[in-house]
């Protein structure tokens, strides 16, 4: 153990840790929960150090050994596993300074000991020109765009992927259509397939549309909004050189005050996250609803069989990936309601919770990321049809009567509908047996194909 000093007294910190006082403090002030600040936004940060130090000597504001020492510094973090070099708890303080001199006193740790740094210091190198206030949310936006677009976006292009072959294999069988839980008019399987992959085609165009909000940085707003300590052009070159690295198009913000006081993009991107969830759990739930049985429910689908159901009962299977993306759906919607009180209670020129946002942002995204790749892996990539039940779904249902509307008004054929339900007839049987139509005009007239679309126009 080496013990250091500062206004705040005497600390120690092991000799093996790669931090320094405002680390180790924070550790010993917040030992609360498990949570610690996602990899994502380390990275982020760590990428940010790196670009401003390189943007600072081109500027002429820092010399060239410290830079390339920072720089050296920063690939090599990057480079290597460091997790335990980051071992901050999300609840903190709500700026996430303390994270923010995590990173720097880590890199000038590495700059000065591993590069010939010659005393690069984590505050007035490392921190050049940036406060934790414009710093830490230009890291939230950086690393919640490249989640979104390597993680969350390729999960749901999957998704449709699969939407699209399962139609182009069953979707011309016809099914009934279900309303409140109720049997309804005919539907075909590729209709049904259809609602279900439009959920993610709507969650992608959401999702462009919080990116692009995203897209719009806080650097060089420092402390309070006003630039204070950082210069001119300091904020075009940083996200010049991000945007050369990513080839995408972030830009500064055009109002700093608000891009360090309030947190609306991430309400925004929220909303989206909660709407792919909410969109998730309708449809694994229709999914489970139309395996359920195998005798004794819809019986509609079948399910790859991947582990056993049930600790008694031999041979079960049970719908478990429905039910895992489901859960991880519950814990998005739960999410949305923290990141809207947290950005909702930012003060004057700081929000003051973002360790808290950017928590359980990145956890929305990597969930639903991860749920929806096992369950288009595990679940919807082995999805087969049982013919013989949807067909025999379709036939029993009373609701196909609807088509009769036309031959014989609403009334009359809601008489004939109530019978056959009562006696236990099918509609054909009834309509025969009141004389209302031969078995040959009913079976000529009654056609399925025309009841899953509009008549054709005259």
């Amino acid at each position: 153990m080496s013990t250091f000093e500062d206004k705040f007294g005497r600390i120690e910190i092991s000799n093996d840790a790669l931090w320094g006082v405002n680390t180790q403090r924070s550790i010993e002030n917040f030992p609360i929960g498990q949570e610690t600040m996602p990899k994502s936004l380390i990275e982020s940060l760590i990428v940010l150090k790196k670009v401003s130090a390189q943007v600072h000597h081109a500027h002429h504001k820092i010399a060239e050994h410290t830079v390339r020492a920072i720089a050296e510094a920063c690939d090599f973090i990057l480079e290597n596993d460091l997790d335990d070099a980051f071992p901050l708890s999300i609840w903190q303080t709500g700026s996430g300074t303390q994270t923010n001199m995590n990173v720097n006193e880590v890199i000038a740790h590495i700059a000065n000991t591993h590069f010939k740094g010659e005393g690069v210091h984590p505050n007035d190198h490392v921190n050049y020109a940036q406060s934790s206030n414009d710093m830490f949310p230009t890291a939230m936006h950086l690393s919640t765009v490249l989640l979104i677009k390597t993680r969350l976006i390729p999960s749901m292009e999957h998704m449709i992927e699969t939407f699209d072959q399962l139609i182009a294999e069953y979707g011309s069988i016809m099914k009934t259509g279900r309303t409140h839980l109720q049997d309804a008019t005919p539907i075909t399987f590729g209709q049904e397939l259809g609602a279900w992959r439009h959920m993610y085609h709507e969650g992608l165009e959401q999702l462009h549309m919080c990116l692009e909000s995203l897209r719009s940085l806080a650097i060089g707003a420092t402390a309070v909004g006003t630039g204070l300590n950082a210069y001119e052009g300091f904020d075009q070159a940083v996200c010049d050189a991000l945007n050369q690295m990513y080839h995408e198009s972030f830009r500064p913000t055009p109002n700093k005050f608000h891009a360090i006081s309030s947190k609306d993009s991430f309400v925004f991107l929220q909303g989206a996250l909660a709407a792919i969830a909410s969109n998730s759990m309708k449809m694994a739930n229709d999914i489970r609803f139309l395996a359920s049985g195998p005798r004794c429910g819809l019986g509609e689908i079948v399910l790859p069989e991947n582990e056993a159901g049930s600790s008694i009962m031999p041979g079960k299977v049970n719908p478990t990936q429905c039910e895992a993306l489901m859960m991880v759906c519950a814990q998005v919607m739960g999410n949305q309601t923290a990141i809207t009180i947290g950005a909702a209670l930012g003060n004057f020129q700081l929000n003051t919770f973002m360790p808290l946002i950017i928590h359980n942002t990145s956890r929305s995204i990597c969930l639903l990321s991860d749920a929806l790749n096992s369950f288009n892996l595990r679940c919807l990539k082995g999805l087969d049809v049982d013919t013989h039940q949807m067909s025999d779904n379709l036939h029993q249902s009373l609701m196909t009567a609807t088509f009769l509307n036309r031959k014989f008004g609403y009334d009359q054929t809601a008489k004939i509908v109530n019978q056959a339900h009562q006696e236990g007839k099918s509609i054909k049987t009834v309509v025969v047996e009141l004389g209302a139509m031969r078995p040959d005009e009913f079976d000529a007239f009654f056609d399925y194909q025309k009841m899953i679309k509009p008549d054709e126009a005259q």
